[in-house]
């Protein structure tokens, strides 16, 4: 009963794999119509292995349409990383493609799904920048311009909060001279927000700490002018009198 079993189980797996094999005879034509069918459904990873068959025929007039919805099958699953390299195939191999614009600033968007919190490496929020960039130069008409840069906006506030928490992790090992370096870039970005108070606060414990009162009271007044009623502000201030009475 149990080799009649496994020869049934068998069989069906064999179906199954036979039925979902593409015919290489098929017309790249009706690949084409099958991958667009699933792609219309939602089913992408059904559609996956019928645009990569037409992918592959360099000379068909449905190849470069056929790779760009191939990197948009992965990038609506969210599998950036793959659709990433598939837009970038395209961008390598149909330069003159129709709709070459979309497949630059996808790039950027799948570097900066896949880019890390600002606690971690950011080189793939730098790549999303560099994307984003390229593709304004190379398209500055395009209707998803501001669009892009809205992007570049997010991936530049991501790297400036990574370099906070740079300098938040040295402030902590009392390694100031290192800390103060990379609050004083995000300091001199003249930015009102909770960055740019947190490495004002942090700045002037440091001064407070080496008794320097001269720029104690520096940074101090910057707090003050540009967070008047922030409990920093209200902390630093209370610091400053107790420690230069």
């Amino acid at each position: 009963m149990k080799k009649i079993l496994i020869v049934v189980l068998i069989a069906i797996v064999l179906g199954a794999c036979s039925s979902n094999k593409i015919n290489k005879q098929m017309p790249v034509a009706k690949k084409m119509e099958i991958a667009e069918e699933f792609f219309a459904k939602k089913k992408y990873h059904k559609a996956i292995p019928y645009y990569t068959d037409v992918a592959f025929e360099r000379n068909s007039t449905y190849t470069s349409e056929a790779q760009l919805k191939l990197a948009d099958c992965y990038f609506f699953q969210n599998k950036f990383t793959e659709a990433r390299f598939e837009y970038e195939e395209l961008i390598r191999l149909f330069r003159d493609a129709k709709n070459i614009n979309r497949a630059y600033f996808q790039v950027g968007i799948c570097y900066w799904e896949d880019s890390l919190s600002p606690h971690y490496t950011q080189e793939d929020t730098r790549s999303a920048i560099h994307a984003f960039e390229t593709f304004l130069e190379k398209f500055p008409f395009d209707e998803r311009k501001q669009e892009a840069i809205d992007y570049l906006q997010k991936c530049h506030k991501k790297l400036i909060k990574k370099k906070y928490y740079n300098g938040y992790a040295y402030f902590k090992m009392h390694d100031y001279p290192a800390a103060f370096m990379y609050f004083n870039e995000i300091i001199e970005l003249e930015n009102l927000n909770d960055v740019d108070k947190m490495s004002l606060y942090y700045e002037a414990r440091m001064y407070i700490v080496r008794m320097d009162k001269n720029n104690s009271e520096n940074i101090t007044e910057k707090l003050n002018v540009r967070y008047p009623d922030s409990k920093e502000t209200i902390k630093i201030n209370k610091l400053i009198k107790k420690k230069f009475k």
